[in-house]
């Protein structure tokens, strides 16, 4: 059963990060649709647009890669402070 747990866990949390990478992308977007739309901004928006998002999606992507490196980090210690305690 504990398996389940983690699996569940670890597909919540792929799940998460895909949501994570694509909304800062679909909300520059949008809102360059809305300067075309009711400001009557050229279709050239679109570029910087899109360029913005994906800064945004690799910001979410660097922050993960740093939460896992911290959390690898911290597991590592914790293995040598119990390994330590045995010996």
């Amino acid at each position: 059963m504990k398996n389940w747990t983690e699996i569940i866990k670890n597909v919540s949390m792929l799940t998460q990060f895909g949501l994570s990478f694509v909304t800062p992308l679909l909300l520059c977007l949008a809102v360059c649709w809305w300067l075309t739309t009711y400001l009557g901004a050229g279709g050239w928006v679109y570029i910087p647009g899109f360029f913005f998002g994906l800064g945004g999606s690799f910001m979410v992507a660097y922050k993960l890669y740093l939460s896992v490196v911290n959390c690898g980090k911290k597991e590592d210690k914790k293995k040598k402070v119990s390994f330590n305690r045995h010996v």
